[in-house]
C-alpha cells in the first residue's frame, strides 16, 4: 500500500537531486528553506512510499496563508515524478489533493518542467523525449486547470527560456553563438576584462548592481538580505550551490592595452609618405587618423574613470544555481558605464565554460518571452539571451487543482489588487534602502 508521507529532509533532497528527469533547484530542499525563511511559506517535503519505505514520487509544497485560516499550496515545477507512469500521477495527484484539503487549501498549483516546445539555434523544431499533450490531457482529465499558454512573465515561473546543453563540446557550444556575441566576447578579452568568482562578502556588490539594473527598468524586486539569505542556504547545503560570477574592468590594464594600441597606430602613420598618396593611401591615412583620435577619446575617457572609481571596477554580478545536473542564471547585475566593454558578454561565456567543466548537462538562462511583437519592452532581453545560442525552450504552464471554487474565486479577483498594493510599499522601503546606502 502506498502512503503520502513527510520525508526526512535528506532522504527527500537525495531523491529530487537525482531524479533522471524532473530534478530542479525549485524543488529542492534549499529552495524549500529559503521559501520558509524570506517568503515567509511553509514548506512541505512530500513523498509517495511503498511498502518498503522507497520513494516513489515527491513534491515541495508551498503552503501560503490566508485570511480565515484558508491557505493555498504551491508545487513550483513539481511534481517530481514520471509523468509517462499515469497510474501513479493519478495517485499521487488523488493524495496531495487530500493533504491540501486538509490544511484548508483552497488550491493547489503546480507548473511541471515539462517541455511543450523547443526549438535549436537554427529554428529547428527539437525533437522530445515526452508528449507534452499526453501530460496536458492526463492532468486536466483528473480535475487540473490549465491557466492558458501565457506569453509573457504572468506565470509564478517563466514559461519560456533559453536552455544550452553542455553535452556538446565547447567549441560546437562557442559555434552556436552569434557572431556579433563571439566578436564581443574577443573584444572583452582585449581589453583585458576580468571575470571572478565571488565570495559571500561579495553580495554586497552583486546588490548594488542589482538595483543599477532594476531602477533603470523603474522596479526594485529584493532586498539585499533577500540575495544574502539565498547565497547562504544554497552554500549550506552539499546537494545545492550558488556562485557569484564578477565581471571587473582594471583601468590601468585596459589604459596600457589601448595606448599599445595607439602607438601601432602612429608607428604606422609615421612611415607613410607625406606627399603624393596614392588613392588607397589616403583611405588608410584617414582610417588611421579616426584610429588614432577615437584611441586617445578612449584613453582619456579610462582615465577618469580610474580617477572616479580606482584602479578596478566591477560591471557585473551575476548569480548561478547548480543544483543535480542543471544550472540556473537566475540574477544578474549590470553597472551603466562601460558597457562597450562587453564584460557582460565575457561573464556569461566564463560561467557557460566553469558550468560545462563541472559536469553539468544543463544550463538554463531563467526566463524569456514568448511574444516576440517588435513593441514588446523585453524583445531586448529575448535577443540577448538568444545571441548565446540555447535551445528556445516552451515550458507546458501552470495547472491549478481547485479545492473552495468559491474562495478560489475570491482569491483570483482581489488578491491581485493586494499584491500590486503590495509591490509599491516594497518599491518605496526598498528605494528608501538604496538611498541610505549613497
Amino acid at each position: 500500500m502506498h502512503r503520502l508521507i513527510n520525508i526526512d529532509k535528506e532522504k527527500y533532497d537525495n531523491f529530487v537531486k537525482n531524479h533522471k528527469t524532473k530534478s530542479h533547484f525549485l524543488q529542492s530542499l534549499s529552495w524549500g528553506e529559503f521559501s520558509k525563511t524570506k517568503k515567509g511559506l511553509k514548506p512541505y517535503y512530500l513523498g509517495l512510499v511503498d511498502e518498503n519505505e522507497n520513494i516513489l514520487a515527491a513534491t515541495l509544497m508551498l503552503q501560503k496563508n490566508l485570511p480565515m485560516h484558508y491557505s493555498y499550496f504551491y508545487a513550483p515545477r513539481g511534481f517530481v515524478i514520471d509523468f509517462e507512469d499515469e497510474k501513479l500521477v493519478k495517485e499521487f495527484t488523488k493524495k496531495a489533493v487530500k493533504f491540501v484539503k486538509s490544511k484548508k487549501g483552497i488550491f493547489l498549483k503546480i507548473d511541471p518542467d515539462i517541455i511543450r516546445n523547443s526549438i535549436d539555434y537554427e529554428g529547428n523544431k527539437n525533437e522530445l523525449s515526452l508528449d507534452s499533450n499526453k501530460v496536458y490531457n492526463l492532468l486536466t482529465s483528473i480535475g487540473f486547470k490549465h491557466l492558458g499558454f501565457t506569453k509573457n512573465f504572468e506565470t509564478a515561473q517563466p514559461r519560456y527560456t533559453f536552455r544550452i546543453d553542455l553535452n556538446n563540446s565547447l567549441e560546437e557550444i562557442e559555434k552556436r553563438f552569434s557572431k556579433t556575441t563571439r566578436q564581443r566576447i574577443q573584444k572583452a578579452n582585449k581589453l583585458e576584462t576580468i571575470v571572478e568568482i565571488g565570495t559571500e562578502k561579495d553580495v554586497d556588490e552583486f546588490y548594488h548592481l542589482m538595483t543599477l539594473t532594476e531602477n533603470r527598468k523603474d522596479f526594485v524586486s529584493y532586498s539585499k538580505d533577500y540575495y544574502k539569505t539565498l547565497y547562504e542556504i544554497f552554500n549550506g547545503n552539499k546537494n545545492s550551490k550558488a556562485t557569484l560570477f564578477l565581471g571587473k574592468v582594471n583601468m590601468q590594464k585596459t589604459i596600457t592595452t589601448l595606448e599599445k594600441d595607439l602607438k601601432r597606430v602612429k608607428d604606422q602613420m609615421s612611415i607613410m609618405p607625406i606627399d603624393n598618396l596614392s588613392k588607397s593611401a589616403k583611405t588608410k591615412l584617414r582610417e588611421l587618423t579616426r584610429q588614432k583620435e577615437n584611441l586617445e577619446k578612449e584613453i582619456k575617457k579610462y582615465n577618469e574613470y580610474k580617477k572616479q572609481y580606482g584602479e578596478e571596477i566591477t560591471l557585473n554580478a551575476h548569480m548561478i544555481i547548480e543544483y543535480g545536473n542543471k544550472a540556473w542564471i537566475l540574477y544578474a547585475g549590470n553597472h551603466n558605464i562601460l558597457t562597450e566593454t562587453y564584460a557582460n558578454y565575457h561573464t556569461y561565456y566564463e560561467h557557460i565554460k566553469y558550468c560545462k567543466e563541472k559536469g553539468i548537462r544543463i544550463y538554463d538562462q531563467f526566463g524569456t518571452i514568448g511574444d516576440l511583437s517588435k513593441d514588446n519592452p523585453r524583445l531586448g532581453l529575448h535577443e540577448f539571451k538568444k545571441k548565446f545560442g540555447g535551445d528556445y525552450v516552451e515550458f507546458l504552464g501552470e495547472f491549478d487543482f481547485i479545492t473552495n471554487k468559491f474562495m478560489y474565486f475570491v482569491f483570483n479577483k482581489l488578491v491581485p489588487i493586494y499584491r500590486n498594493l503590495v509591490r509599491k510599499r516594497s518599491k518605496k522601503a526598498i528605494d528608501k534602502e538604496v538611498s541610505k546606502e549613497k
